[in-house]
Parts: structure tokens; C-alpha cells; sequence
């Protein structure tokens, strides 16, 4: 009697997941249990109404209660694996306040609409994402893209729902709410990440499922053999129940789920986010990570450093160039026009203006002919440099970029500029050294250019003088000996490169989470997320294989216990609720190993030691001139 509210209360899950399983036509943990538990008490039911022998009332309810025991710890485990997708959900404020009819009125983020505009005051979470429309402030975003620093806000400026205003009023006009919020597109991608299956997962679940199978098969052997043996049934059927209980194909099926569960929340709190399992597994065989120079390794941010003039004051040139510049939106474009602003050189309209990728600009300003790029395009426009090709050769070899100006046909100026590297790029480059990966970087600088900067980074390999559409055939090359590529780059313009490489990384994605070329999305512009990237992938990997090689282990050594191969001749044997005690213990295992990933130590800014000499002074092996 005491066994009734275990067998048909505290079972009963065992009982109907086995059914659904059944009706589902496959074969998993909850049949086993439901078989073991089922048999046990039906043989001793029979024994009690017929009289006689030895009963497993106790064995039953106890090995019930051990499995939900184990479940229990299961769960928390698994529960643990999964903070990051609570973290996530956590963070968006329920009340905003919504100024309407010109007072401020707190109501729920969810009643928020496009074009609402929001007082945010100063400690206050941002509910959505917006715009700036009034007020400067500091934003602490780190919870969101894992930028350490404070951010500065002002009008114009684009912020993300959930993270946090430091010290000033925003007024902020709603752009994104509800399941388009920047927080919502992560937390999706998260979970489909998450709910997504590696290679290896598959290969585990169809191996979960004959284990079930050889279990069963395995039970009833076990019940036969003893028998033919001229054991009693009691004992017999003791191995056989011992056998279906022992066997665990849960352990096959979380090793991986667990793993992977801990890898992308673990990227996610520091805004790299892997588009599913696939992308994990990848960038733990990753030999070659190639990087685009501009805004990736350095600030993409150039400035003008010299003005060398031939013919013409440098006034009248600066107002020449600049106003073909404005036309164009290379960082370079950009660079001298902000010079010539900052100089107040006065402004003049360039006509019939003309792009020409990967090399410059053509123009009309005032009737003359403006001319300004590399030294290829004043080549095809037969210009004569003189006097200045020795000064272009001094700018670049000081690591500046040379940009040639012809004015009707003639040399008129070289421009030198300049783009810092970031701050972090020596540190990621060094931790990328110490995984073992070759670094590459690509550029459409001239060679010597390239090379200074990749001196002082520490990098490998340069592919130089590359044009953006040839990124796809140069990442096709590094990959012909079969070396695991992977480039990193803007998510829209090195689409094609991004899509090539083996993974695809886009860096500096901000709220732009969604992009469809990139198997890996870094919401920061840090160099420093790919090595973290790398590492996150291998320790989830390593973890992977450690999980599947003890569940394998165990049921190989746990089966032969359990049928009672070595009783005869040792003694040695399990009852059922050892077994069962056993079972959850190992999926108890499986998942706390896949928690210690947690653990996991990430570069950081600070440079080795013995990395630093090399990363200050070392010159690429390697400079390749794209022709």
C-alpha cells in the first residue's frame, strides 16, 4: 500500500512521457524507467497475490524516487547553463515614462509605440530603442554589447533599449519596440543558437536512441541468461531491472545541449553572438583569421597628417579636393573634409563627379580637372608625379597612406593620413598567436603602408592592394591548401568575403544583429571579441567530446556491471536503486562539466609580456601585393 502514491502519483510522469515516446515511435530515457519501475512492482504484485518470494516494493519506490532525485539536480544544472537567456530577459524595464500632450506619463513597455517620445531621467533604464532628440548624457551599455566604458550620448545619437542613463536627461524618440528592440533580436538569436544542433548532437541523439533500444534488448538477455543459469526468477529479473535502469541515454543526449546552452550565453554577455551550434563547432577549427584593416583593426577613423603642395597654396588645393571629397564617403573622403573644416577653407561644388572603386575620385570643381586617389589611377590618367612620387614613398613608409592629387592633367599635392590602430588590436593579435592561428590582414593600402601597420601589430601575413570585390577571392585562396578561414569584416560591406570564409565574423554590428552573411555577429568594434570568439568555440568543443566520452564510457563500463558479468566470480553486483542513483548521477555529471565552461579564462587587454616585444617590433612574414 505504502508503494501506491510512488508507483501512480510520483511515476506517473515516467508512465506518460514512455507512452508519448512510444506513440512518437522512438525510445528514450522515460521508456526505460517506465519499464524498470513497471516490471519491478507488477512482479512483486503478483508474487504478494500468489504468495511467497521475495517482493521490490522498496526497490521500486526507492529507484523512483533516486531518478526524480537526479532529475531534480538535472534541471538546476541545466537551469544554470541558461542564466544568460534570464539575464537577457530580465533586463528590459517594465514602466517607461512617455510624454504625451506635454506631460511625462509612466506606462508599460509593452504599451510603447513607434514614434513615442521618452523622458528618460538620469539612473533610468531606456525602454526601447530610440533616437536622441534633447539632452547629452553618459549611457552604460555594457550590459547589452559588453562595452566596458560609458558611452556619450547627444542629439542624433541612437540608443538601445535596456541599458542605463548615468547622469543627464534624455528626451528620446522610439524607433524599435517590442520584438524588434535590439534586446529582443538577441535574446532570439540566442535561443536559436541554443536550440540549434551540432554536427555531433545528431550523431549523439541517434546513438541515445539504440542505446534505449540495446537496454531493452540487453534487460531481457540479462533475465534469460540467469535464468538458464539456475538462478530464481527473483534474481534474475533484479539484473534484468538493473540493466534498463543503468543504461543512460540522457547523458548522450545533454552532452552537447549543455555545452553549447553555456558557450553562446557566455558569448552573449559580452556581445559576440554565435548564430547557432555549427558556428561554435567551426571556430574551434579555425587556423587563419583574416581581418580588413580599416575599422577592424585600426579606429577606421583617419586623420590628415600632412599637406605636401607642388604649384598651388594649400588653401586653394584643400578647396579643390574637399569638395570632390564631399561627394564621396570613403573614410579617406571624410578625412580631408574634416581637415579643410577644420582649417575654414572655403567650401566649393565638385560636378560631374565619378567613383572609381578601390582607387579614387574624378571631378569638376570651378572647371578644372580634380583628380584624387592612389598612384594607379594618376598612372591610367597618364599624370607625371616628379617630385612627388619620393614624397609619397616617405609617407607610406612611415605607415601613412598617401593620397595623390592632379589638378588639369598635372601633380598637384600628396596627402598623407593616417588611421591609429585600436587600442586592443596588439592584445588581439597576441591572443590569436597564442591560440596557434595565423592572422592575416587585408587592405587596399600600398604595400609599404600595410607592412608598417602590420609591424606594429604583430601580424602574420598582409594581402595588400586588394579591391573590396576581390576580399571573396583572396579569403578562396587561403582556403585551397584546406585551412579553416575566417574573416572579419563590416557585415554589409565585405558581405561577399564574409560569406566565402569558412566563418564569417562581422565586427562593430552595434543593434544590427541580424546579418545574414555572418556566422558570428560582435556588437563592438574590439578586435579583441575574435580571439575571445575562438576560445569560447574551442572550450565548448573540448567540453562537447569530455561530456560524450563519459557518457560513452560509462554505460560501457556501467552495462556489464549492471547484468552481473562479474557477480560469479567477484561478487560484485547493483541492486536497482544503486543503478538508478547511478543513471542520474551521470547526467548530474554531464551537465556540472558543461557549467565549468563558465570557468573559462578570456583574453583580456593586457599583452603578454613575451608578446609585447614581438607585437612592437616583429615585421609580417608575409606582405602580398594584389595585382
Amino acid at each position: 500500500m505504502l508503494s501506491l502514491p510512488v508507483i501512480f502519483y510520483s511515476c506517473w510522469i515516467f508512465f506518460d512521457g514512455a507512452v508519448r515516446a512510444l506513440r512518437a515511435r522512438t525510445l528514450d530515457m522515460m521508456v526505460l524507467v517506465a519499464v524498470a519501475v513497471g516490471s519491478g512492482w507488477l512482479y512483486s504484485l503478483v508474487i504478494t497475490l500468489t504468495g511467497g518470494g521475495e517482493v521490490f516494493y522498496e526497490a521500486a519506490t526507492v529507484l523512483a524516487a533516486f531518478v526524480l532525485l537526479g532529475h531534480w539536480f538535472e534541471m538546476r544544472a541545466r537551469g544554470g547553463a541558461n542564466d544568460a537567456i534570464r539575464t537577457l530577459l530580465d533586463l528590459a524595464p517594465p514602466k517607461a515614462v512617455v510624454i504625451r500632450d506635454g506631460e511625462p506619463i509612466e506606462v508599460s513597455t509593452a504599451e510603447v509605440v513607434v514614434g513615442d517620445l521618452l523622458l528618460v531621467r538620469p539612473g533610468a533604464k531606456i525602454a526601447v530603442d530610440g533616437v536622441v532628440e534633447e539632452g547629452e548624457s553618459e549611457v552604460d551599455e555594457s550590459m547589452v554589447t559588453g562595452e566596458s566604458l560609458p558611452v556619450h550620448k547627444a542629439p542624433g545619437s541612437a540608443v538601445i533599449g535596456a541599458t542605463i542613463n548615468a547622469n543627464g536627461a534624455l528626451r528620446v524618440r522610439a524607433t524599435k519596440v517590442g520584438s524588434d528592440t535590439a534586446l529582443a533580436q538577441i535574446v532570439k538569436l540566442v535561443q536559436e543558437a541554443q536550440n540549434s544542433k551540432a554536427p555531433g548532437q545528431r550523431l549523439a541523439d541517434r546513438a541515445a536512441f539504440w542505446l534505449v533500444f540495446v537496454a531493452l534488448i540487453g534487460g531481457g538477455a540479462t533475465l534469460a541468461t540467469w535464468l538458464l543459469t539456475g538462478s530464481t526468477f527473483a534474481t534474475a529479473i533484479l539484473f534484468a531491472i538493473t540493466v534498463v535502469v543503468i543504461t543512460c541515454p540522457d547523458a548522450l543526449g545533454l552532452a552537447t545541449p549543455t555545452a553549447i546552452m553555456v558557450g553562446t550565453g557566455m558569448g552573449a554577455k559580452r556581445g559576440v553572438l554565435f548564430k547557432n551550434a555549427m558556428a561554435l563547432e567551426t571556430s574551434a577549427r579555425i587556423q587563419v583569421v583574416v581581418m580588413d584593416k580599416t575599422g577592424t583593426l585600426t579606429r577606421g577613423e583617419p586623420e590628415v597628417t600632412d599637406v605636401i603642395t607642388v604649384g598651388m597654396s594649400e588653401d586653394e588645393l584643400l578647396r579643390l579636393v574637399a569638395a570632390l571629397e564631399r561627394e564621396s564617403e570613403h573614410p579617406l573622403a571624410e578625412a580631408v573634409v574634416r581637415h579643410a573644416g577644420a582649417l575654414g577653407v572655403d567650401a566649393a561644388r565638385a560636378e560631374r563627379f565619378e567613383n572609381v572603386p578601390g582607387h579614387g575620385a574624378i571631378a569638376h570643381v570651378d572647371g578644372r580637372r580634380v583628380v584624387v586617389g592612389n598612384r594607379r589611377l594618376l598612372e591610367r590618367e597618364n599624370v607625371d608625379l616628379g617630385t612627388l612620387a619620393a614624397r609619397r614613398d616617405e609617407l607610406a613608409a612611415t605607415g601613412r597612406t598617401a593620397v595623390l592629387v592632379s589638378v588639369d592633367g598635372v601633380a598637384a599635392a600628396v596627402i598623407g593620413i593616417a588611421d591609429a590602430p585600436r587600442d586592443t588590436s596588439v592584445a588581439a593579435v597576441a591572443a590569436l598567436h597564442d591560440l596557434g592561428v595565423e592572422v592575416v590582414m587585408l587592405t587596399g593600402d600600398n604595400q609599404a603602408t600595410a607592412a608598417r601597420i602590420a609591424a606594429q601589430l604583430g601580424i602574420d601575413t598582409v594581402i595588400a592592394e586588394v579591391l573590396p570585390g576581390d576580399k571573396a577571392a583572396k579569403i578562396a585562396e587561403l582556403q585551397r591548401d584546406g585551412r579553416k578561414v575566417a574573416m572579419v569584416g563590416d557585415g554589409v560591406n565585405d558581405a561577399p568575403a564574409l560569406a566565402q570564409a569558412d566563418l564569417g565574423i562581422a565586427i562593430g554590428a552595434g543593434t544590427d544583429v541580424a546579418i545574414e552573411t555572418a556566422d558570428i555577429v560582435l556588437m563592438r568594434s574590439d578586435p579583441l571579441d575574435v580571439p575571445i570568439a575562438l576560445r569560447i568555440g574551442r572550450g565548448t568543443l573540448r567540453k562537447m567530446r569530455q561530456n560524450l566520452g563519459w557518457a560513452i564510457g560509462y554505460n560501457a563500463i556501467a552495462l556489464p556491471i549492471a547484468a552481473g558479468v562479474f557477480e560469479p566470480a567477484f561478487g560484485l553486483m547493483l541492486r536497482p536503486e544503486i543503478a538508478a542513483l547511478s543513471m542520474s548521477g551521470s547526467s548530474l555529471i554531464v551537465a556540472m562539466n558543461a557549467l565549468a565552461l563558465k570557468r573559462l579564462h578570456l583574453p583580456t587587454a593586457e599583452i603578454p609580456e613575451s608578446a609585447a616585444p614581438h607585437a612592437q617590433t616583429a615585421a609580417p612574414s608575409t606582405v602580398v601585393s594584389s595585382t
